[in-house]
């Protein structure tokens, strides 16, 4: 291994705000390089191997079956759906648990679905993929005139986030269904959305969110989901409509 020497600034003195720093002292050091190809330590390689198999078998693992493809494609897209309504489900669990009688609706993003589920056995990886990051699932309660803006959002957007328990359409630059729970918002009234953590800061901008109190649940949603598929060991994809935007431009 080749020694190199470097200069090492020990220390630098201002004598006034006009003054030039100066250099009162020098010390050599040796500067160390590691080598490109290290052997691999087979001690520690064989301490690691069982963890790194049992670690390998439980993300094999099948948790659950699908018939058809589960993708993003559309703006009613069945995995984004499906995700979405697990979202609401898992809400309206912790929300009867914790005194909220009801989840109104449940909102993500189709950008944080990261993988798609292809036809057969879903294992566990396969959520892991869907679903990389740590959000939590939280519940913003917004008064139904903030709630408003939700259907402006799609307005504006005409973004494929997937939705539950709302209906949304759209045409020539104006909403022509704003529902949620198959309703016309009352502006007095308070609703329940469950959303994830990210969202409610105003990720993907929706600040809408913003306006509203966020009641944090302490789960994540990557674990909602495996909970959820665990349950359902024939998935049985949606495929109802919930967003309609015409004439948006491709």
């Amino acid at each position: 291994m080749n020694k190199k020497w470097i200069l090492v600034l020990s220390g630098l003195v201002l004598l006034s705000c006009k003054t030039n720093q100066q250099i009162i002292g020098i010390q050599p050091q040796k500067n160390f390089s590691m080598a490109e190809n290290l052997p691999e330590d087979e001690a520690m390689k064989n301490i690691i191997a069982p963890y790194k198999k049992e670690l390998e078998d439980k993300m094999s693992s099948k948790i659950s079956y699908t018939s058809v493809d589960l993708n993003k494609q559309g703006d009613n897209s069945n995995l984004g759906n499906l995700l979405s309504d697990y979202t609401y489900d898992a809400a309206l669990a912790w929300g009867k648990q914790n005194g909220i009688p009801n989840i109104d609706g449940a909102i993500i993003n189709i950008g944080g679905i990261r993988s798609t589920i292809g036809k057969g056995d879903i294992l566990l990886k396969h959520i892991f993929e869907v679903m990389p990051f740590e959000n939590e699932l939280v519940i913003v309660k917004l008064k139904g005139d903030d709630l408003e803006d939700v259907f402006e959002y799609y307005l504006k957007e005409q973004k494929n986030n997937p939705v539950t328990g709302f209906n949304i359409e759209t045409e020539g630059g104006k909403l022509t269904k704003a529902l949620v729970g198959g309703k016309k918002v009352n502006e007095d009234q308070y609703y329940y959305i469950a959303t994830s953590d990210y969202l409610s800061l105003g990720g993907d901008n929706m600040w809408f969110f913003e306006d509203g109190e966020v009641i944090k649940t302490g789960l994540k949603l990557r674990d909602v989901y495996v909970e959820e598929f665990k349950k359902h060991p024939n998935i049985v994809a949606p495929s109802d409509v919930r967003l309609i935007f015409n004439g948006k431009s491709k």
